[in-house]
């Protein structure tokens, strides 16, 4: 089912990213845009499209007092919250090119950021980040402006330093909006990059306003919905659908208060919407397997044949299964099951997005079985970032959907996906040659990833150009497939397979503490790290991981391990800010401990 397009602000319409803001505000001035928590008074605040703008214009008067003008970069290292948007809208009013940040990324890359984009202004957060910034602050030097959220003391040694309360005028008149240009660059996204420096994504309002229409074609959002925001604004897929999007739709957005405080929010808001990487599903899972271990085996069972009968329920709604009676086992499975695992997520949702990477069907089919539809999609930052996506009435988990509209995919060598569509960046900011290496002479660019596509047009990726392991004997290994299927039981919490160039393949991971607490108890091993490292623990994982193995070729079997409970971050340089895997630098890191997993090979 394809969302109604009444209420919907088209492309054509918006012209621009502020354009379709200023859209917006005319349509439906006093409906509610945003809630944000006040822990100042331990309450939700609602914010109108009207109120939002009257802010947009202030943030202008003060932007423009500093001297910025059109074509100057300006970044925003700030938790979701109204004053994300706010600050956004006001930049893009003004021909300003925003550069997001992540609140938890490394001040020396921020400040690499900075510096390559030339920002002149810089939002932060708290003053306790601006604090942080204390070792790299001769490397800011081209900031005219830092603001901070928080209140600011009443003395300061840095002159460019000033809270948004006193930056701000009591006035901004009316909002500004540049001549209109869809073509014109909106913003600057830094890649996180696994490896090297990251690379600036060169988005304009057409790449990001043409994938938010494509993605209301494909999936229902509409007016009367409630989405919850939690996964970073800096991150585009929550940029495009749960930010974009919603004022295309007139959606009203929740910012969550912490993923910490995730359950606690679901249950407050009660959203129809969710947007997520797939971590935050597996969390969710990981946390209600828990619990059912722990449960009588009867209630397992149950919940078992809830997961059944729902999804083959779902399979016949999709029209790839025919009816069976167990179908009429389904209203009181859903009441016994179902709906009240449903109700600790909200118990209004109506569907959730799945994004930024894989999320394992067998994920996917839990949460479908309870009657929740998880609707996966794929891209990149620089598609904007939805290529392919599943919809309400042809979602096929195992793949990542067909081609978004207006986005064409193929197979190109290698078993490359391709992609092109008005969706595809202008190119990487002050790197020609990486461009040229990403997208081709007839606009085609290479995914990096490699996929299938079926006779209908789903597609699915098989796995990564550069990810691929090849043994010494040969063999060629895509390690996250292994991974997923490693992951599957939820005692390894995070899991990186090893084996380039050696004889046999190994594993990094580190453990779930409360399941590694458990699994000791059971087997008499002492909980800390050292025990980890005995030769009857490493027998024991390696046989679990072996039972989540079954499905893979001999050769590719784990037949050492390393493991850890100490998990790998963003703090201590070993995830993205995307929460991607750094391999290169997990590699360095525990060298010593390779070196030893492949002693005498």
């Amino acid at each position: 089912m394809t969302a109604e397009f009444s209420h919907v602000i088209s492309s054509a319409e918006a012209v621009t990213l502020d354009g379709l803001f200023g859209a917006r505000v005319k349509r439906t001035p006093d409906a509610i845009a945003y809630r944000d928590y006040n822990p100042q008074h331990a309450n939700w605040r609602e914010y109108t499209w009207g109120q939002i703008d009257r802010q947009v214009a202030r943030w202008q008067a003060a932007l423009e007092r500093d001297g910025l003008k059109t074509g100057d970069r300006v970044a925003v290292m700030l938790r979701n919250s109204p004053e994300w948007v706010i600050f956004d809208q006001a930049a893009l009013g003004l021909g300003l090119i925003v550069v997001p940040l992540y609140t938890q990324d490394r001040c020396d890359n921020v400040a690499y950021i900075l510096n390559d984009a030339s920002c002149k202004a810089l939002l932060l957060g708290t003053n306790e980040q601006w604090k942080a910034f204390a070792t790299v602050r001769d490397q800011l030097g081209g900031l005219v402006r830092i603001l901070t959220v928080e209140a600011q003391p009443a003395a300061t040694d840095e002159p460019r330093l000033k809270s948004v309360e006193q930056w701000l005028p009591e006035d901004g008149g009316a909002t500004r909006h540049v001549p209109r240009d869809p073509s014109a660059l909106a913003t600057i996204v830094y890649t996180s990059g696994t490896t090297g420096r990251p690379k600036g994504v060169m988005l304009c309002h057409r790449n990001i306003l043409t994938n938010s229409e494509a993605c209301l074609k494909v999936v229902h959002v509409d007016a009367s919905d409630v989405l919850l925001s939690f996964l970073p604004l800096s991150h585009t897929f929550e940029r495009t659908c749960g930010y974009y999007l919603t004022i295309m739709c007139g959606a009203t957005t929740v910012y969550a208060r912490s993923v910490q405080q995730l359950g606690e929010d679901l249950q407050n808001i009660h959203p129809t919407k969710l947007i997520s990487v797939p971590r935050i599903y597996e969390r969710i899972y990981t946390a209600i397997k828990s619990k059912l271990d722990d449960g009588p085996p009867l209630k397992k069972k149950l919940f078992k044949l809830a997961v059944d009968v729902g999804w083959a329920r779902f399979e016949h709604q999709q029209g790839r299964a025919g009816w069976t009676p167990l179908l009429l086992l389904w209203p009181l499975l859903n009441a016994l099951v179902a709906s009240k695992i449903m109700a600790r997520l909200g118990g209004r949702l109506k569907a959730a997005f799945a994004g930024g990477a894989a999320l394992s069907p067998d994920i996917s089919r839990v949460f479908i079985g309870l009657g929740l539809p998880v609707i996966q999609g794929y891209g990149l930052t620089e598609t904007s970032p939805v290529a392919c996506a599943n919809s309400d009435d042809d979602n096929l988990p195992a793949s990542v959907g067909k081609a978004a509209p207006g986005v064409e995919v193929k197979i190109g060598d290698k078993n490359a996906l391709l992609i092109r569509g008005p969706n595809v960046m202008l190119g990487y900011w002050n790197n020609e040659e990486a461009t040229r290496a990403m997208i081709d002479a007839d606009g085609w660019l290479n995914s990096g990833d490699t996929a299938r596509i079926d006779e209908q047009g789903h597609v699915f990726i098989t796995g990564r150009l550069k990810e691929i392991i090849v043994m010494s004997n040969g063999e060629k290994i895509p390690p996250v497939d292994i991974e997923a299927a490693i992951s599957r039981d939820t005692l390894f919490e995070q899991v990186m397979l090893i084996g380039e160039g050696k004889p046999y393949l190994s594993v990094f991971t580190n453990l779930q503490h409360d399941q590694w607490k458990k699994l000791a108890a059971e087997n008499g091993f002492a909980t800390d790290e050292a025990a980890l490292h005995t030769p009857a623990v490493e027998k024991l994982l390696l046989a679990r991981i072996a039972a989540q193995m079954k499905e893979f070729p001999g050769y590719a079997q784990v037949r050492r391990i390393t493991a850890r409970l100490d998990p790998w971050t963003v703090e201590n340089g070993l995830l993205t800010p995307t929460l991607k895997l750094r391999r290169s630098r997990v590699m360095e890191k525990f060298q010593a401990e390779l070196d030893q997993m492949y002693t005498g090979h």
